[in-house]
């Protein structure tokens, strides 16, 4: 009797949330977790949940850790919000972790959401270069507010009016569906900043990029594509962005994504993970462009900049990260996944493609093994009856991702717990595949 009243229950909050709650891209799952703990959710029937997206990409420690939540208690306790021009040793001492991180940006300002730390980001290299004219990848995914709306081509450019002025996309390489056949990513490259100089009025200001495009179908941008970038950037005088909201603090096997290329960008764009799952987000640049933002008044004062609850937190993030050696573990524990996911693709037509590194990947749904459904269709099914047998993996569908699951588990998922998440996406697949032939046969 319990379980069927916690169902009710469950059932009441969603119809509760129907009436009260907008909509802010596709609807409520039919899942409500009441509590979770490390990998898994769990809901009041005591329901679990394998969380393979690490909530919305970013709880790369797992669910309430408890340093975090021992973090969080102290700091709440003793200093959570301060006028924004009062400075707290927690935010000095996060941002000195930074700097320690990558010794070329030195100089940190803490914010609360990626958007919003996008938003600054392009905003300085606007004020530093005094031009206007942003570029990003047609498959992005940089924010939902102003300047980074404009930057964003994955979803949600319909039905506001105009972007702003000055917004430009090139097309991200995808070795798995390249956009003129014959063509490598460098050609590809120089065509597109060919266009982009035709189309310019000689005020591009900065290239702002993911270098793993998690929304847009986990687009790997391929080894020294990002050098090449940076290149094409200086040439024109531009700044180079690097957004790792999803690929920071260990993802993708180092501790930026941008150190498998030794690259390094002009500004960093912190988020998600930087808060393994609390808001906070940060912008890295280097001392010639802080100085120059200091000569011209860079002005971005808000309610929560350097915040020391969050900076508490994020600090020690960093300290858990780096004492675990999690982007190592990434790693391991990445190629064991990943190594799953192309059984998987072995033994089922449907699945076209494995691709992405460390522990965020992604599996592509090819149509024409699908049994007449398109990818978009059977990624959705796969998804769907996943989370009821108890994986939750890419719940979020807003705009086309051309039939890509996103699988990101926190860091600090075990082998069982990967192996288990195999073995439940498997039998997903496999009833989605019979739901098909099924229908095919009536």
């Amino acid at each position: 009797m319990e379980g069927r009243g916690a169902a009710d229950r469950d059932t009441e909050m969603l119809a509760r949330a129907e009436r009260h709650l907008l909509r802010y891209g596709g609807v409520f799952v039919d899942f409500v977790p009441v509590r979770a703990e490390g990998a898994f959710l769990y809901d009041a029937r005591g329901r679990r949940v394998l969380d393979f997206t690490s909530g919305q990409m970013s709880a790369i420690l797992g669910h309430c850790h408890p340093e975090i939540v021992a973090t969080m208690r102290e700091a709440a306790g003793r200093l959570d919000h301060l006028f924004s021009s009062m400075i707290s040793p927690e935010v000095v001492e996060l941002a000195e972790a930074l700097a320690r991180l990558v010794p070329s940006l030195p100089k940190a300002m803490l914010l609360s959401t990626g958007g919003e730390a996008n938003e600054a980001a392009i905003k300085i290299a606007k004020l530093v270069t005094g031009r206007w004219e942003v570029v990003g990848f047609a498959q992005s995914w940089h924010g939902m507010t102003g300047a980074a709306a404009s930057a964003t081509y994955k979803a949600g450019r319909r039905g506001y009016g105009p972007m702003a002025v000055g917004s430009f996309a090139i097309p991200a390489p995808n070795a798995y569906r390249p956009r003129f056949g014959g063509l490598d990513w460098q050609a590809e490259l120089d065509d597109a900043f060919d266009l982009l100089d035709r189309q310019s009025t000689g005020n591009l200001a900065a290239f702002i990029a993911e270098p793993v495009l998690s929304s847009g179908g986990i687009i790997e941008l391929p080894e020294g594509y990002l050098a090449a970038l940076k290149q094409k950037c200086a040439e024109r005088g531009m700044l180079l962005i690097l957004d790792e909201a999803q690929t920071g603090m260990g993802r993708t096997g180092t501790m930026f994504a941008f150190e498998r290329d030794g690259v390094v960008p002009d500004l960093l764009v912190l988020s998600k993970t930087l808060g393994a799952g609390l808001p906070l987000s940060a912008v890295l640049v280097g001392e010639a462009i802080s100085k120059i933002c200091d000569e011209r008044g860079f002005l971005f004062y808000t309610t929560h900049v350097n915040d020391p609850l969050p900076a508490a937190v994020g600090r020690k993030v960093v300290e858990i990260v780096e004492r675990d050696r999690l982007p190592a573990r990434a790693r391991e524990l990445g190629a064991r996944l990943k190594q799953g996911l192309k059984d998987l693709q072995r033994k089922y037509s449907c699945i076209g493609d494995v691709r992405g590194r460390g522990l965020l990947l992604g599996l592509e749904f090819a149509p024409e093994g699908g049994g007449g459904q398109s990818a978009q269709a059977l990624s959705d099914a796969v998804t769907d009856i996943a989370l009821t047998l108890g994986l939750s993996a890419n719940i979020v569908r807003a705009g086309h991702s051309a039939g890509v699951m996103r699988i990101a588990p926190p860091l600090t998922v075990s082998e069982a717990e990967i192996d288990l998440g195999l073995e439940l996406l498997e039998a997903a697949l496999k009833q989605a595949l019979s739901g098909q032939a099924r229908l095919a046969s009536t």
